[in-house]
C-alpha cells in the first residue's frame, strides 16, 4: 500500500508529539496540504546526526544542508529526562523520525517535523548538563556525563566540569529563590541558577521532595524556611540550606501530589500539582487513561484467580476475590499498564471491582450491585430507627430566620424526614433535631455559607463637558439732510432716511445746534444674540463741510466662547450581591388631576443617583448591574410644569478590582449659520455687510460615565 510521504510525516508528528508529551503548537494539527506548503518554504534541512563518546562526555553533531546562523533555542525536562532543540525554517532530511544511539547517557533522538519547523528531542537515561555551539553547517551538543558522588544515590547524583573562572564561590551561588501560585492552584518554585550547566538531583524522600543543586552555594539571605500554606497550594513548607558542598531544598507537600521539573537557561522551575483521589481509579494521576506501570502477560488457558494473583504480586495491592469468580482465559498482553490489563481481564469474565484504600475486591457485577443495594437499604433502616439528637448552631453573618426557611422547604434533602429546625431571632441561633449523620452534613453546610460578606466600594464619575461658540455681526444705518440750511418746524432735518444721533451714541460738541434725528434707522440689522449678552457697539456720524448732511452708522458685533465641565462623583459601599443606591437632588411639585376632577400635588424627582448590585467573581473581578441617573430641572417653567433634562444609563459590566471602565457616553454637536439682509444691497461685495446680519454658532456637549469598583480587603492584625 502506497502512503504519501508528507501525510505520513504529519501523522508521525502527531504520534511522536503525543508520546513525548511536548506540544508542537497549532501546526501539528494542520492538513497534509498545509504541511506540503510549509515544508516547501523551509530553507534548510537536517541531513545527518552523529554521536561520539569522548571519555567523560557524549558529543552529538547535527549536520545541516546550509550554514547555521544562530544557536537553536533549547530547553530541558527533568521528568522524564529530555533535551529539546527547535530548528525554524528547517525540515527533516534524515528519512526517519527516530534515531537510536545508546551511547553513554543518550538513548535516542526523535526528529519531528511540523510544517517548516523541526524539533530534535534527545532522550536521556538521566538528566545531564549540556553545552551547545555552532560551527558552520554543524551544531555540536556536548553532554556532560554524571558520575556518582559519595553520600548520594548513584542513579541520581550529578557533577559538572566547571571552568577555572567558575570555581569561585561567588560564581556558583544560587541567585534567587521565589515561590508562586500557578493558574491551576499548583505550587511553582522558581530558582535562578548560577549557570545553565548546574547539576540538579530530584528525588522523593518519604512524603517530601528533595532537590539538590550540586557544586553550588547559598547566600545568607536565601537560607531560610518558607511557610507557604496561605498560598492554597499542595506545598506547605520550603526549607533551603547549604549542605556538604551543595544546596539542598526540601519541599513538604500535603495530600496526594505529583511534581514536574523543567529548566530554561538559568531558570529552574519545580511544579507540585495536587492529585484528586478518585476511588474508582487504581493508580492516581492527572489526565484520562491508565497510568500504571507496564507489564507483559502471555498465558494459555490459565485460571482467572491465578492471573489476579500475578497482578497482585506485581502491584503489591491486596486483592480479595469472591468465591463465585471461576473460569479460565487465554491472553497475550505486551507493555500494557497493569490497571488496563486488570480492566481487560475483568471485562472478559463479566467481573467488576471495588477499591477501598489499597484493597481491591473483585466479584461478578450482579453480586457487587446486590451487595451495595443491601448496604444502602440497611443504612436507610438505621436512619429511620436511629435516635434523634439536638444541636445548636450559632449564625454569625446571616439571618438565622432565612437559613431556617431554607432548611424547612419540602424539596430540600438536608434534613431527614424526622428532622426539624427552630430559630431564635433574639440570639440568631438555630436549634436542629435530627440524626447524627444529617447533623454532620448540616454543620458542613453552615460552615460553607456562614461567612462574612466581602465589601465593595463603587465610585462613579459623571463628566459633563460643554464647548460653546457664537459669532454675530450686524449694522444700523441712517441718513439726514438739511436743505438750504433750514430745518423743519420741529427742528428735524427736512430730509431723512432713518437714523438719529441719539441712536448712534454720538454726543459731540462739534456742532453747536445739533439737529434732532428720528428714532428709526433706514437699516436696522444689529446683533441680537439669543444668549442675552450685550453686543459690542461702534457708532460713527459723518457730515459734510457745511454740516447740512449727516450719515450715522452703528456696527454691532458679538463673539462668545465658553467652556465648562461638571464632574459628579457619587460613591457607595455595599456587600457582595447586595443592591445599594445613593441619590441627591430635588423633588419638583406639580398638579395632578384625578378621574373625579380633583387635583393633588405630586412630586417628580430630579436627582443624581447611583444604583448598583456587585458580584465578586472567583478570580477577584467585580460583575456589576448598574443604573445611573443624572437629572436636572430647566430654568424655564411651562404651564404644565418644570421640564427636566434627564440622562440615564443601565448596563452590566465586568471590571478588574480597582480598574476603571467607561460604561457610556453621549456626544452632541449643534452647528448653524443664519443671515438676514436687505435684498440686492446685502449682496454687494464689502459694502453689503452694512445691509445684513450674520449669526454663526458651534455648540458641543459631551457626557462620559466612568465606574471604578474596589474590593475592600480584610487585613489581619498581628498581636
Amino acid at each position: 500500500m502506497m502512503i504519501k510521504t508528507n501525510t505520513f510525516r504529519t501523522f508521525a508528528a502527531l504520534l511522536v508529539s503525543a508520546a513525548l508529551g511536548i506540544g508542537l503548537g497549532p501546526a501539528a494539527t494542520t492538513s497534509a496540504r498545509a504541511a506540503d506548503a510549509a515544508e516547501a518554504a523551509a530553507t534548510n534541512s537536517i541531513d545527518a546526526i552523529e554521536v561520539n563518546d569522548q571519555g567523560g562526555q557524549v558529543v552529538l553533531r547535527m549536520t545541516l544542508a546550509n550554514e547555521v546562523t544562530a544557536t537553536p533555542p533549547s530547553f530541558s525536562v527533568m521528568t522524564p529526562p529530555r533535551i529539546a532543540f527547535d530548528f525554524h525554517g528547517t525540515r527533516n532530511g534524515l528519512g526517519s523520525a527516530v534515531q537510536k544511539f545508546d551511547v553513554g547517557g543518550l538513548r535516542s533522538a526523535n526528529v519531528v517535523q511540523v510544517g517548516d519547523r523541526t524539533r530534535v528531542v534527545l532522550n536521556l537515561i538521566q538528566a545531564m548538563p549540556y553545552d551547545t555551539r555552532v560551527e558552520g553547517k554543524h551544531v555540536f551538543v556536548t553532554l556532560n556525563r554524571p558520575i556518582a558522588t559519595p553520600g548520594t544515590a548513584t542513579q541520581a547524583a550529578y557533577t559538572t566540569f566547571a571552568s577555572p573562572n567558575e570555581s569561585a564561590v561567588g560564581d556558583r551561588a544560587i541567585r534567587d529563590l521565589a515561590f508562586r501560585r500557578g493558574m491551576d492552584g499548583e505550587g511553582r518554585i522558581v530558582v535562578e541558577l548560577p549557570s545553565p550547566d548546574t547539576a540538579i538531583d530530584i528525588r522523593r524522600m518519604g512524603s517530601s521532595l528533595v532537590v539538590e543543586f550540586l557544586k553550588t552555594t547559598l547566600p545568607e539571605p536565601l537560607r531560610r524556611r518558607l511557610d507557604v500554606t496561605d498560598f492554597g497550594t499542595p506545598v506547605t513548607e520550603i526549607a533551603t540550606q547549604e549542605q556538604g558542598g551543595a544546596v539542598r531544598m526540601t519541599v513538604t507537600p500535603q495530600g496526594l501530589w505529583e511534581h514536574n521539573a523543567y529548566q530554561s537557561d538559568n531558570q529552574f522551575v519545580l511544579e507540585v500539582k495536587r492529585v484528586i483521589e478518585d476511588p474508582r481509579k487504581l493508580v492516581q494521576g492527572q489526565g484520562p487513561g491508565y497510568h500504571g506501570e507496564k507489564l507483559s502477560l502471555n498465558f494459555q488457558n490459565i485460571d482467572v484467580r491465578s492471573v489476579l494473583q500475578v497482578i497482585a504480586d506485581f502491584t503489591n495491592f491486596n486483592i480479595i476475590t469472591s468465591d463465585s469468580v471461576q473460569g479460565s482465559l487465554t491472553l497475550r498482553l505486551k507493555d500494557v499498564p497493569w490497571d488496563q490489563a486488570l480492566d481487560i481481564i475483568l471485562q472478559a469474565r463479566g467481573l467488576d471491582k471495588r477499591k477501598n484504600g489499597n484493597v481491591i475486591w473483585i466479584a461478578p457485577r450482579d453480586e457487587l450491585a446486590a451487595r451495595e443495594k443491601l448496604e444502602l437499604e440497611a443504612k436507610q433502616q438505621i436512619g429511620e430507627l436511629e435516635p434523634l439528637v439536638t444541636e445548636t448552631f450559632r449564625i454569625n453573618y446571616h439571618q438565622a430566620k432565612s437559613i431556617a426557611s431554607f432548611l424547612s422547604q419540602e424539596k430540600q434533602s438536608i434534613l431527614s424526614k424526622r428532622g426539624s429546625v427552630v430559630v431564635d431571632e433574639r440570639s440568631n441561633k438555630l436549634f436542629v433535631q435530627d440524626v447524627p449523620s444529617k447533623l454532620d452534613e448540616l454543620r458542613a453546610l453552615i460552615a460553607e455559607i456562614d461567612l462574612p460578606a466581602r465589601q465593595v466600594l463603587i465610585e462613579a464619575r459623571i463628566v459633563e463637558a460643554s464647548d460653546t461658540f457664537s459669532k454675530d455681526l450686524g449694522a444700523r444705518l441712517g441718513f439726514g439732510s438739511i436743505l438750504n440750511g433750514k430745518t423743519a418746524a420741529n427742528g428735524a432735518p427736512q430730509y431723512t432716511i432713518g437714523g438719529g444721533l441719539e441712536q448712534t451714541g454720538f454726543i459731540g460738541g462739534l456742532i453747536e445746534d445739533q439737529p434732532a434725528f428720528p428714532v428709526g434707522q433706514a437699516v436696522d440689522l444689529a446683533a441680537n444674540p439669543d444668549s442675552g449678552l450685550a453686543p459690542g457697539l461702534l457708532s460713527l456720524v459723518l457730515w459734510n463741510a457745511k454740516a447740512t448732511r449727516f450719515l450715522d452708522l452703528e456696527i454691532s458685533a458679538l463673539e462668545a466662547d465658553g467652556r465648562g465641565k461638571v464632574v459628579s462623583r457619587p460613591k457607595v459601599m455595599t456587600a457582595d450581591q447586595i443592591e445599594a443606591m445613593i441619590e441627591q437632588g430635588t423633588e419638583i411639585p406639580y398638579q395632578e388631576a384625578s378621574s373625579s376632577g380633583a387635583t393633588s400635588v405630586s412630586f417628580r424627582k430630579a436627582t443624581l443617583s447611583l444604583r448598583v448590585k456587585p458580584q465578586i467573581t472567583p478570580d477577584g473581578r467585580v460583575m456589576m448591574s448598574l443604573e445611573i441617573n443624572k437629572d436636572s430641572p430647566q430654568a424655564t417653567e411651562l404651564s404644565a410644569g418644570v421640564p427636566i433634562d434627564t440622562k440615564h444609563v443601565r448596563t452590566e459590566v465586568l471590571v478588574e478590582n480597582g480598574g476603571t471602565v467607561v460604561i457610556g457616553g453621549i456626544y452632541v454637536q449643534d452647528t448653524g449659520t443664519a443671515t438676514s439682509k436687505v435684498p440686492l444691497l446685502g449682496d454687494i461685495p464689502v459694502l453689503g455687510h452694512l445691509f445684513k446680519q450674520t449669526t454663526r454658532k458651534d455648540n458641543k456637549t459631551e457626557l462620559i460615565v466612568f465606574i471604578t469598583p474596589r474590593i475592600v480587603e480584610d487585613h489581619l492584625v498581628s498581636r
